[in-house]
């Protein structure tokens, strides 16, 4: 090799390291992002923000999560609360599995990986569903009662499980208890075995529309987007209403607490704006242009450096950097992005991805 491509390869080999430590994610991340209309799920270089793959992902997608095993990402089939499916794609092969049949359950929407288990609710059959992800068998049903059961969250013990009830103006709040069979003077005492692990289902009142919300990081509070532009503020201590504040994020749709838990990001169904909220001051620190007709999801990277906000009537992702809280750039994933999930792919198991070209 001569001298002068000797130092165009350096240079190069510099660039590389450069761009990878200016963005602050290894190699091999990813951002997924269901594309509604292109009915497709867009898996995106997270240094490069170039998409990768789009694969199928079947009809109506909203949500996504990556699964137990590091590699299949489980995708809701909605159609407005009718079907019954639960897409699945191979995040290394870039190809679509056979999807998960939840028959006589519908409506999937909202998903949650906790621990083994896969959540989700089931709107059209207003409940919430834990699947076995290996196999797709149904674990259990928790009812909820309410209409359009919309978003699911489950406490790192699994204990606890929060769902947000947009039709009926509610959130559902499940507590483990243990659950024994009623005695009766003079009756024989059912077996020890009769007794075994139930949930106490809990009701708070929210605004109307509510069915984003955001969980605290230390697993304590909940912050619920009412249509109104209010929030309301739960304990979930106490499984109660703490506080209702008015930062004015009129038909709120989603929102996020940043790893630190000092901001909490919030976007509206037909605001131009991100907005951002001190956690403990509950004032609003920013609104940041990002769109025209509304944003949907929001993602932030594991290293808190980063936001990714759908952006769905104008067909692109909104890169937002939580240092300057500046919108820095954009991603034209596909027709439609709202579902977003992070996939720190690991090397070291599975095949690198594919560089982008």
């Amino acid at each position: 090799m001569t001298q002068k491509n000797l130092l165009l390869s350096a240079a190069l080999c510099l660039g590389t390291i450069a761009s990878h430590a200016q963005t602050g994610t290894p190699h091999n991340d990813a951002l997924l992002v269901v594309t509604k209309q292109s009915h497709a799920l867009a898996i995106v270089d997270a240094n490069t923000l170039q998409v990768i793959a789009h694969v199928p992902i079947g009809e109506d997608p909203h949500e996504v999560v990556v699964g137990p095993d590091n590699r299949t990402a489980f995708i809701s089939n909605y159609g407005e609360g009718t079907l019954h499916t639960l897409a699945r794609v191979d995040l290394v092969t870039q190809k679509p599995l056979p999807s998960v049949d939840l028959t006589p359950l519908v409506g999937p929407h909202g998903l949650f990986l906790h621990d083994k288990t896969l959540w989700t609710t089931t709107e059209g059959s207003k409940s919430l569903a834990s699947i076995d992800p290996a196999t797709g068998r149904i674990l259990s049903v928790l009812g909820t009662g309410q209409d359009k059961t919309h978003l699911v969250w489950v406490s790192p013990d699994g204990k606890k499980v929060v769902a947000s009830n947009a039709g009926s103006q509610t959130m559902s709040i499940f507590d483990e208890v243990t659950t024994a069979p009623t005695t009766v003077p003079g009756a024989p005492t059912p077996p020890a075995s009769y007794t075994h692990p139930g949930w106490r289902h809990v009701l708070v009142p929210v605004g109307k529309a509510a069915e984003g919300f955001a969980i605290s990081p230390d697993g304590r509070e909940v912050w619920v987007g009412n249509d109104d532009g209010t929030i309301s503020l739960i304990s979930l201590i106490l499984n109660n209403l703490q506080a209702t504040i008015d930062p004015v994020v009129r038909g709120a749709n989603r929102l996020k607490f940043t790893p630190d838990g000092r901001l909490v990001l919030v976007t509206t169904h037909t605001g131009k704006d991100l907005v951002v909220i001190d956690a403990r001051a509950h004032t609003v620190i920013k609104r940041i242009p990002i769109e025209q007709r509304g944003a949907s999801g929001i993602q932030i990277q594991p290293d808190g450096k980063r936001a990714f906000i759908a952006c769905p009537r104008d067909h692109y992702v909104a890169v937002i950097d939580l240092t300057t809280l500046e919108m820095t750039g954009k991603i034209d994933a596909g027709q439609e992005p709202d579902g977003l999930a992070w996939w720190t792919h690991d090397p070291t198991h599975q095949s690198p991805l594919p560089h982008h070209q």
